[in-house]
């Protein structure tokens, strides 16, 4: 069985009504992580000034990504891991390749906040080669090509569920263990149920985080202090040291 990976829905000049309420449903769909959404919970003002050009595709999946839907359910839901996991995959199309790009985010994140970090997907460089104005973000990372690494592709195929898996049925991280260890993703193709399966080693091995700057003991002092979690327990307590503004200089797996 084989992944189906969405293909490209562009918003052209010459769309008519039922190509922009295509293009919305598949906005809908990327960005907030194939949820049902209810007629009381769409944009309406944002789905009007995309229907009548006042606003482009881009600016219409930012307002999809900033609205109150998408911040109750990733933003002040999810562990900050998997907030930005989702971020890449909803706006970019992939996973997050490395450890550095993953808290580069959570960084961001918490110095200039939610809006941000949204921000900083659809303003960058990749989001315009990759999508331009009018382009509905889609899986690109799923897909393998030349001189792209096989891990970008496990990484995105790891957090892809099929059509009838939704996002925010999961609130920790799927990717922390494999990103912090730079190991490989174990690909498990969706099932007839449409949703990939976690690791179970992941969450009964023990992992050692190394923290500088905490101030869960020494709120005015600069320290190093160290965590023994298991995989289970990661994503919480990764959780609780950004909170408290610790920066996180190491994940090492203990044998």
């Amino acid at each position: 069985m084989s992944v189906v990976l969405d293909k490209p829905v562009e918003l052209r000049a010459n769309s008519d009504l039922g190509d922009i309420t295509a293009v919305i449903r598949a906005v809908y769909k990327q960005v907030l992580g194939n949820p049902h959404v209810m007629e009381s919970e769409r944009l309406v003002t944002a789905e009007s000034q995309l229907t009548n050009g006042e606003i482009t595709v881009r600016e219409f999946v930012r307002a999809v990504a900033k609205s109150n839907f998408y911040r109750s359910r990733y933003f002040e839901s999810c562990a900050p891991y998997r907030f930005v996991e989702l971020n890449f995959k909803h706006l970019l199309g992939r996973a997050p390749l490395d450890q550095a790009e993953l808290s580069e985010h959570i960084r961001l994140c918490i110095e200039k906040g939610y809006e941000a970090e949204i921000d900083s997907y659809l303003d960058s460089n990749e989001y315009q080669l990759s999508f331009g104005e009018n382009i509905v973000p889609y899986y690109q990372g799923a897909k393998s090509k030349v001189g792209q690494k096989q891990v970008g592709y496990n990484r995105t195929l790891s957090l892809y569920q099929g059509y009838a898996g939704v996002d925010s049925a999961f609130s920790d991280s799927r990717l922390v263990y494999n990103i912090a260890t730079n190991s490989a993703n174990k690909v498990t193709l969706p099932s007839t149920g449409g949703r990939l399966s976690y690791r179970k080693d992941a969450t009964e091995k023990m992992f050692k985080i190394k923290v500088s700057g905490s101030k869960f003991d020494a709120p005015r002092r600069l320290s190093v202090t160290e965590y023994i979690v298991s995989g289970a327990k990661m994503s919480p307590q990764i959780q609780r040291i950004h909170r408290a503004g610790g920066t996180i200089v190491s994940i090492t797996e203990i044998l």
